[in-house]
């Protein structure tokens, strides 16, 4: 059965070829390179000194997309790669990235990723990241992924990442540096169960005059998972940033947030929130008198929670 990540790469690679989509692919499997296209306005180059890519976005480039999509499917493979984004002034682009390990082996198998963006002046990025693990193996599935974020004047990114099942361990990092005028959303959903466990980590600097930052982290700990949110928000300049984290806890898991602001200007506005709890009876139960069980209850809950 093809996991969302396969499917992803499949349908990717048939709009290339078919001339359906605009913009770049690069695919990856178990540490090599399977598929790459190019455009006119966006290039894909290997590095030269160590394991990774390049992707160049022209200045002025809009409606295009570019698609990175990584598969591991060999049990005790462990792959360590280097991407840098380089998007020039006034550009738009879509850029989609994931991870699929299929693990079924006794080994474990681990992905780590460490993505650059150099975001030009008054671009705009959408960059999506998705990761999902399966497989019947002992060994586990271990994602490490590193986001840092150099935006320039007028720049703003759109950050969303998703973990849903499947991930045994990962640990996720986030850095930004933001100009004057420049914008960033960070939007996380994450889902956990059994026994795993989940870290985010994030640094964002609001370095320019008007500098903004929201970030919004959504997530289920369900079972005896084990999940810990740590944002910190550094106000140095005349900005805005709002920090929120809402999390369901259920059995018998553990969720830390752990959000920290700082404000080094007078005119730094900074707010953080958090809110962990259990899903509320009264839910439940209006659900259920619509004719629902109490499992499809509290599954229709969790779906719109982290949609």
């Amino acid at each position: 059965m093809l996991n969302d990540v396969q499917k992803h790469i499949l349908e990717v690679v048939a709009g290339m070829k078919n001339g359906q989509a605009s913009g770049a692919v690069n695919i990856r499997t178990d540490g090599k390179k399977t598929y790459r296209a190019n455009s006119e306005h966006i290039t894909i180059e290997s590095k030269t000194d160590k394991d990774g890519i390049d992707i160049r976005v022209a200045p002025g480039t809009r409606g295009e997309q570019v698609h990175i999509p990584v598969v591991l499917s060999e049990s005790g493979f462990r792959d360590l790669v280097y991407n840098d984004f380089f998007i020039g002034e006034g550009a738009d682009v879509v850029i989609v990235a994931g991870c699929g390990i299929h693990n079924c082996g006794e080994c474990d198998s681990q992905h780590d990723g460490v993505h650059t963006f150099y975001v030009g002046k008054n671009a705009h990025v959408v960059y999506r990241e998705s990761h999902y693990g399966e497989g019947d193996g002992a060994g586990k599935r271990i994602l490490n992924p590193q986001t840092i974020l150099y935006l320039e004047e007028g720049a703003s990114v759109t950050l969303e990442t998703s973990q849903i099942r499947g991930v045994d361990d990962t640990k996720r990092y986030t850095k930004a540096v933001l100009g004057k005028n420049a914008e960033i959303v960070v939007q996380e959903k994450l889902l956990t169960h059994g026994a795993q466990h989940a870290e985010s980590e994030m640094d964002i600097f609001l370095n320019g005059e008007g500098a903004r930052a929201r970030v919004v982290s959504r997530s289920v700990a369900q079972e005896q998972s084990v999940q810990v949110f740590y944002p910190r928000v550094a106000g140095n300049a005349p900005c805005f940033g709002h920090v929120s984290c809402d999390a369901i806890i259920m059995g018998g898991a553990q969720v830390r947030a752990i959000p920290e602001i700082s404000c080094n200007h007078v005119d730094a506005g900074l707010i953080h929130e958090a809110a962990i709890g259990k899903i509320a009876g009264d839910q439940l139960l209006k659900l259920m008198t619509l004719g629902l069980s109490a499992q499809e209850a509290e599954e229709k809950i969790l779906e719109g929670f982290l949609r």
